[in-house]
């Protein structure tokens, strides 16, 4: 299925084919798919950036061409530092669970299967799940000359304990 809508997007447009992974969901619910996987597999420990989480996420890269796209799952309670993306930005195409993202400055905001964020280059920010649900998002790494992350501090405990 996964496969099928990513051919369809082109005729259908992203939002749309992304739309349809709810639906996607809600079908094959009754199958060996758990809240801590995803469409496209859990992947591997994300010892490489392990130093930037807290909790225990894990990384499958899905392509290193070009386009550097990533399916990233999050343990209940993990989530990443505050980073920024120097020069490209990135997208998250969210696929699983219940998540959290948030801009510094902003209050958090609630991600859900379907949900779509852009995050404009040099936005401090930080992503990752909710306190009682694995999350899983596509990480696309918008392409740019020089394109960097700088990995900040860690998340305050007490601000990540007061989200909803």
């Amino acid at each position: 299925m996964v496969k099928l809508l990513t051919h369809l997007a082109f005729y259908a447009g992203w939002p749309n084919a992304w739309a349809a992974f709810p639906i996607i969901r809600e079908v094959y619910s009754d199958s060996t798919l758990s809240n801590s996987e995803s469409l496209f597999g859990l992947g591997a420990p994300n010892d490489k950036f392990a130093q930037y989480f807290k909790g225990t996420s894990y990384l499958k890269v899905l392509n290193a061409q070009g386009v550097n796209i990533a399916n990233v799952t999050f343990e209940p309670q993990c989530r990443n530092n505050w980073h920024i993306h120097h020069n490209g930005g990135q997208i998250l195409l969210c696929t699983n669970g219940v998540g959290w993202y948030q801009e510094w400055g902003k209050p958090a905001q609630k991600l859900y299967p379907g949900d779509v964020v852009y995050i404009a280059p040099e936005l401090k920010h930080w992503h990752g799940a909710s306190k009682d649900s694995w999350f899983t998002h596509i990480a696309i790494e918008v392409p740019a000359k020089n394109a960097s992350n700088e990995w900040l501090e860690p998340v305050d405990d007490d601000d990540y304990k007061k989200l909803a």
